[in-house]
């Protein structure tokens, strides 16, 4: 497997509140998180930083060709734990109180992709002629779509389209949503926050990872077309390869 993980402060923010890990070898599998802290005062990149410390730790008791429910289950208690983590550090600190962040963590093999998430980071599987968004955000604009009261359209550009319904951290109790997928030889996946999917349709980010370039330009070049496109937010990507490394390979 292949991978690239890029993030940029974009042109607006003064603090990055992003975080992304990508761990290549965890006893068979690849670990990829994507973390969009949210609150005042440094609260959501410290969130967000939390997430992924308890998430990776958490999971590095995995063991080798775990099944696809054993996997299932273990991101979701990992993503529980880093809940309440968050949760009783907000609450026994003033300053951070309601502070959370969104996640999307995926478990993946050469097989399946095994994606736990909370908010509106996204996980997308692009094949030779296609691209699936693999989360639904949990956000108001999505209930508003699904109840039939907005239009995709209207999706795109409604003034509460950041408003979450569900995040990790702002609540003692969260369910993640977890599902799992099937990939291919030659398939990606893209992870990343909302400061690259507001910002970039699907259209342009399929045309992007449909170039003859390696994962890294791709990574950079979704960066690139964000901040193009306004970048009023912070930005991470993380990209994973389903090819065979060769030798001499390392990337």
């Amino acid at each position: 497997m292949k991978v690239a993980n890029k993030t940029d402060i974009g042109r607006i923010r003064l603090v990055n509140e992003d975080r992304s890990v990508v761990q290549m070898e965890l006893n068979g599998f690849v670990l990829a998180i994507v973390a969009d802290g949210m609150g005042g005062h440094q609260a959501g990149d410290i969130a967000s930083q939390m997430a992924i410390e308890v998430i990776q730790n958490q999971l590095q008791t995995l063991e080798k060709d775990m099944s696809i429910d054993m996997c299932k289950a273990a991101l979701q208690s990992a993503i529980v734990l880093a809940n309440r983590t968050i949760y009783e550090f907000a609450q026994s600190r003033e300053q951070y109180h309601g502070m959370g962040t969104t996640v999307v963590a995926i478990l993946a093999n050469e097989q399946f992709l095994a994606i736990g998430h909370i908010g509106d980071s996204r996980a997308y599987l692009i094949t030779t002629d296609n691209m699936t968004q693999l989360t639904e955000d949990h956000s108001l604009v999505t209930e508003l779509l699904k109840s039939g009261q907005i239009t995709a359209e209207e999706a795109d550009h409604h003034p509460r389209r950041n408003v979450l319904t569900r995040a990790l951290g702002t609540d003692a109790f969260v369910e993640a949503e977890v599902g799992h997928y099937e990939w291919q030889q030659n398939d990606i996946v893209l992870m990343c926050s909302d400061g690259l999917s507001g910002q970039l349709d699907s259209h342009e980010i399929f045309t992007i990872l449909h170039k003859e370039e390696d994962l890294n330009w791709k990574a950079d070049q979704l960066v690139k077309e964000a901040l193009g496109a306004g970048g009023d937010d912070n930005i991470s990507v993380i990209l994973l390869g389903n090819e065979p490394i060769l030798r001499g390979d390392h990337s």
